[in-house]
């Protein structure tokens, strides 16, 4: 990839960089793969200068945007768990998880590039999911408020089916409602 040099990037390049993948992963799911690079600098309020030096290739740019969007969701776990109730912590992971695969399904095109590529394996994908969800359901079912029966697994696959029959822009109130749906069937009835 473009910015492996090794050392840590100052704070306004990294801020730079955090720009720049958000506006491609917006822009590449609006728009496919056809956007101009120059348009998501652009976008992102940096010079084609700054992008093509992190990003060289348009194929380091989708997988970069995609593993940033992974990383966001799965490093919020803490955060989550810091700061809101054990079930609240999960809902709204679920709500980042339909964020994440709405823009994964935008970015299906470019993916399939990159996955041929093998850039980007699936497995390490589920796995990294996996390893988010766990310590949130086992937090909630220490806490007494969700089921200690449903395995992250199943967990991961109803989210991906709601991700996937509602993927679309115009369907997201339906999405949230049918993931309201499931998040009822993950609570301890008292």
């Amino acid at each position: 990839m473009g910015r492996e040099s090794g050392r840590p990037l100052r704070s306004d390049a990294r801020r730079n960089r955090d720009k720049i993948l958000c506006a491609a992963l917006r822009m590449f799911g609006e728009r496919g793969l056809n956007v101009h690079l120059d348009h998501i600098a652009k976008e992102a309020g940096v010079g084609a200068g700054t992008l093509y030096r992190n990003f060289p290739t348009r194929e380091e740019l989708i997988e970069a945007a995609y593993r940033h969007e992974l990383t966001t969701l799965c490093e919020s776990v803490p955060r989550l768990r810091a700061r809101l109730p054990p079930q609240q912590a999960l809902r709204e992971w679920m709500i980042g998880f339909l964020d994440y695969a709405t823009a994964k399904m935008g970015l299906a095109d470019a993916l399939r590039s990159v996955v041929d590529w093998d850039r980007v394996p699936s497995c390490e994908s589920r796995e990294m999911l996996l390893d988010s969800i766990t310590p949130l359901l086992t937090n909630g079912a220490e806490a007494g408020v969700i089921r200690a029966d449903v395995p992250p697994e199943d967990l991961l696959v109803a989210l991906m089916g709601i991700a996937l029959a509602t993927g679309r822009a115009e369907q997201r109130d339906q999405a949230e409602r049918l993931l309201d749906l499931l998040f009822g069937g993950l609570l301890v009835r008292r």
